[in-house]
């Protein structure tokens, strides 16, 4: 991976030198995604007139499904392709979702007719106009799914962890990607949903699909630059392989000595070149598919094994890191459950707020979040520039703290979020009905619209230490060629919080249902419900889910990896030694 500079010897590739060629594809995505999405609710009820309870569904099942996509990519670029490849097909498919979603805006035809002046008729977008607007989402999500695990994992893959001077900046990288990433969604809901709300669809939209074509140039030109890693084979192959191996040998004893479980450096250089797995104690039944019988010693010298009886001590800790990684993963949920709800309710309740910031300008509804992604900046440079030093010098950790203890602070500051937005719920509602507007639902209430922005700030906070944290937890104590898929495994937390929440929406808006037509979440009247209860029900529950994370991260192994130092970024390897990467 070396290539000649101006005749003066050589250059590794990667560095920072890459990143504003990465970076450019990610914020273009955003830009993309986040722009539409953050105003999404207001599409789907204004322009397709969709119920309200039906357009939340919509939008967070869409969200879902978008987030689910990145284990096909994962595994594309892991097993086959390599992540340059996979980012830049999937970029090439997202622009042909992203035209046909701005057509869909442009095109009269696309879309119902207005609702009737007046008379608040208005008829729902028929099954064709429904079909071209999933069609354009289903791209986008397809092209989504090959870029998310994919570029950031490729942009952390431009630091060799081998290299002395490159192996601190790894970790720094996932703060740079987030704050990269957070200004991209805080020009998205500003700037693009003015456009949207004042300009029109199909500038609001035409506008990031310009964008994300101009990214996959830049993307594609800094191939020269790029250190690329060849794809490992099918993880989930040698995953599989392992259990069968471990499944057919289950009836034999254990080994006395852990050394005696089978070990091939060459079987293995392909998918260990930052360093070997060392054997843990733990899950020992998996170690059975290393142990080396009288029909594996027939094997001629050099003569691979076969991976569906034997594997090696690296395979087994492979599997066992995928199982570990598994209950940290599943805490995650909640916390995107109780943050998809600013698309959505948080959303609804700001449209029938006062959101003027003068006599003439008034906020839309969907930029709110911009408080969110706001707060979100602001902390992740707090936590770099004044969190992470203080904390060094009493940890003594390079980093601060380590990930899992961050992504604790994260899930304690979103139960925080919750809570308060209940209570804010309280208040606006008795403004509505202090102000006889409670029965006029499209009405605005004599209230600030930026008494909710305590809710989405400390939303934006708890991102900015859960997420940035699970992104850590995941490319570091994932097995070396598992990265993009473990990168997968970030987006599909994300996945299942969204699908979490449209089937709490559905199971509370059935079950909270009353003989008189009462409910907590009214689709025709927000002020009607009882939107603090469901509120404070997401608390309760993130409140359940911290005690579990908690138990789980008491409870967590780091992986213990054998790693080859490097002198200055010299050829020659240094001595071995073990590592917890915290």
């Amino acid at each position: 991976m070396m290539e000649k500079k101006g005749g003066h010897g050589t250059r590794k590739k990667g560095g920072l030198v890459t990143m504003p060629f990465i970076f450019a594809n990610e914020v273009s995505e955003k830009l993309a995604v986040v722009g539409f999405n953050a105003n999404m609710i207001s599409y789907l009820t204004t322009q397709l007139h969709m119920p309200l309870t039906k357009a939340a569904n919509t939008v967070t099942n869409i969200g879902g499904t978008a987030s689910l996509t990145p284990l096909l990519g994962a595994f594309l670029s892991d097993a086959y392709v390599g992540r340059f490849w996979t980012v830049t097909v999937a970029s090439i498919i997202y622009q042909i979702g992203m035209i046909l979603l701005t057509l869909s805006a442009v095109l009269p035809q696309l879309r119902p007719p207005p609702c009737e002046v007046g008379t608040q008729v208005c008829q729902e977008a028929d099954f064709g106009q429904v079909a071209i607007l999933y069609i354009s989402l289903l791209l986008g999500a397809l092209g989504s799914g090959g870029i998310r695990p994919c570029v950031v994992a490729f942009g952390a893959d431009q630091f060799d962890e081998a290299d002395p001077k490159q192996n601190t900046k790894t970790w720094k990288y996932f703060n740079w990607y987030y704050f990269v990433m957070g200004v991209s969604i805080l020009v998205a809901v500003t700037v693009l949903v003015y456009i949207q709300d004042n300009v029109g669809w199909g500038w609001g939209l035409g506008v990031p699909t310009i964008a994300m074509l101009i990214s996959i140039v830049t993307f594609i030109g800094g191939y020269p630059l790029y250190r690329n890693l060849d794809p490992a084979g099918s993880p989930f192959t040698r995953l599989v392989q392992v259990m069968v191996a471990a499944y057919r040998k289950r009836k034999l004893p254990m080994v006395s000595d852990p050394k005696l479980l089978y070990q091939n450096d060459e079987l293995d250089a392909s998918i260990s070149l930052g360093g070997k797995l060392l054997h843990t104690k733990h899950m020992k039944f998996f170690d059975k598919a290393a142990i080396v019988t009288e029909e594996d010693k027939q094997l001629k010298y050099g003569e691979a094994p076969n991976l569906w009886r034997l594997n090696t001590v690296h395979r087994v800790e492979e599997l066992k890191s995928v199982i570990r990684m598994g209950p940290i993963w599943a805490a995650g949920i909640l916390l995107i459950t109780a943050y998809a709800q600013q698309g959505t309710f948080s959303l609804q309740q700001a449209k029938t707020m006062d959101r003027h910031l003068s006599k003439s300008f008034e906020i839309p509804a969907g930029s709110m979040s911009v408080f969110t992604y706001s707060t979100m900046l602001l902390t992740i440079v707090f936590y770099d520039r004044i969190f992470i030093p203080v904390a060094r010098h009493f940890s003594g950790l390079d980093r601060g703290i380590n990930f899992l203890h961050r992504m604790g602070i994260g899930f304690a500051i979103s139960i925080l979020a919750t809570l308060v937005a209940g209570f804010i719920e309280v208040k606006r509602k008795n403004a509505a009905m202090a102000s006889g507007l409670i029965d006029h639902p499209h009405s605005i209430i004599p209230i600030s619209a930026f008494w909710l922005v305590p809710q989405y700030s400390l939303h934006g906070m708890a991102e900015a230490f859960m997420s940035i944290g699970h992104l850590e937890f995941f490319y570091d104590q994932a097995p070396e060629s598992m990265r993009s898929t473990a990168m997968a495994l970030f987006w599909l937390a994300i996945s299942f919080g969204n699908y979490v929440s449209s089937l709490l929406v559905s199971i509370v808006h059935k079950c909270s249902a009353g003989p008189n037509g009462s409910n907590w979440l009214k689709d025709d009247n927000l002020s009607k419900g009882k939107l603090e209860y469901f509120y404070w029900l997401i608390t309760l529950l993130q409140v359940v889910n911290l005690i579990y994370y908690l138990c789980c991260a008491k409870l967590y192994t780091f992986k213990p990896i054998q790693i080859k130092s490097k002198e200055g970024g010299s050829s020659e390897e240094g001595g071995m030694e073990l590592a917890n990467r915290v």
